[in-house]
């Protein structure tokens, strides 16, 4: 039987990434809400552009913020602290456009009754169809490339912060390009980084110093070999970059916060979305779901899909794919999946433990995969592996 070879590419980006940095301001402001009161209702989205920062969106909340220092401590903390620079925290010119969520949806999401309301249960904060993914090609039980694109960000990152490469500056992408026989992972073709640059470095120092300390330090080796190709700022210069090159928004890179498009995606963002959104709470829990599948043995891969109507707990539908590498059908596993969790938001966000100011820390280098804090990132737990199996017939 021969196999199919291919190649697929995920691509990742850095903290100091305009869409990033809206990101983790979006994330910010929902941390603090959440921090003084765990009931906060917060939508909260970013725009950036030169040095100028709006916020906006719909937050409920009894939490006494300060905007102003919150955006200024946000940037701080990615980096963009040099006032020769266009963008930076002391600088930034800031915009709110905030307002209270709308009654209408409220009534849909809180746990009451109301006029054409079906139930008096906590519904979903909106409709639309979520995702969750896990594989395994990787030990997070991720996909290779979009793990491998997210590990060099963090390894740029980590050189920048710890002042190891002093001419990085914040805004960075990377990118793997992974050849596949059938589902297994045979190397890795090519790779690609693109990183901001002190004006003064030459591209040759930046080409080998990326290459050395960076690319050949993080990816697997036996997966690189002579073919291997390896672009560095292959524009040759990279030193305008953040807000001042290119215009930010919340929510603009869904494919990086989650598989790197290896499987499907329902079109909602996460950063700036408290967990009454099951934009960001069910996508959690497909995660989880998918997760422990994988890792009970049930199967190699797997995707679940779950859609919503606003204000309805329920979801109108869930559904399993294997992609057939399921030890039983996937009928079978999708009755095991209904029988050991429930997917009504309200208990999305208990057995998920949501509401607490954790979701800074998902903002950069993925929301999935992230193995070294899982009493925060609980979706990333495989504690009912067991009990699927069981429930499966494994």
């Amino acid at each position: 039987m021969n196999l199919r070879r291919f190649i697929f590419s995920s691509e990742s980006v850095t903290e100091g990434h305009p869409d990033k940095v809206c990101d983790f301001i979006s994330d910010s402001v929902l941390d603090a809400c959440l921090a003084q009161d765990k009931t906060s209702r917060v939508a909260c989205e970013t725009l950036v552009k030169s040095n100028l920062v709006v916020i906006a969106g719909e937050i409920t909340t009894k939490a006494q913020l300060d905007y102003t220092r919150l955006v200024r401590d946000a940037i701080e903390e990615i980096g963009y602290t040099d006032e020769k620079s266009l963008f930076n925290q002391k600088s930034c010119q800031i915009m709110t456009a905030i307002i209270r969520q709308s009654p209408d949806i409220a009534q849909g999401v809180d746990a009451r009754k109301a006029e054409g309301k079906a139930t008096a249960e906590q519904g979903a904060g909106d409709q639309g169809l979520m995702f969750g993914y896990a594989c395994n090609e990787t030990s997070e039980l991720m996909p290779a490339p979009i793990m491998y694109a997210h590990k060099l960000g963090l390894a740029l990152a980590k050189a920048r912060h710890q002042d190891r490469i002093k001419w990085l500056r914040p805004d960075a992408k990377t990118q793997v390009s992974v050849e596949y026989e059938g589902q297994r992972v045979i190397r890795i073709d090519a790779v690609v980084v693109s990183t901001q640059h002190d004006e003064s470095v030459k591209h040759k120092t930046i080409y080998d110093t990326i290459l050395r300390e960076i690319v050949l330090k993080t990816l697997p080796k036996h997966l690189l070999d002579k073919k291997t190709r390896y672009l560095v700022n292959p524009t040759g210069r990279f030193v305008i970059g953040g807000p001042e090159g290119d215009s930010g928004v919340t929510g603009r890179k869904i494919i990086v916060d989650t598989y790197g498009g290896m499987g499907r995606h329902g079109g909602g963002a996460f950063s700036g979305k408290d967990p009454s959104k099951v934009d960001r709470s069910a996508a959690y829990m497909g995660r989880y779901v998918a997760k422990n599948v994988v890792a009970s043995g049930l199967a190699a891969r797997c995707e679940v899909q779950f859609a919503y109507a606003i204000g309805f707990p329920d979801p109108v539908s869930i559904c399993i794919d294997t992609f057939g590498t399921g030890k039983v059908p996937d009928a079978k596993i999708e009755k095991a999946v209904r029988e050991i969790f429930n997917f009504k938001p309200a208990h999305i966000i208990r057995q998920l433990n949501l509401l607490r100011p954790i979701y800074r820390k998902t903002t950069n280098y993925g929301h999935f995969g992230r193995q070294n804090d899982l009493n925060s990132l609980t979706w990333e737990k495989t504690d009912k592996a067991r009990a699927l199996a069981k429930a499966a017939g494994l």
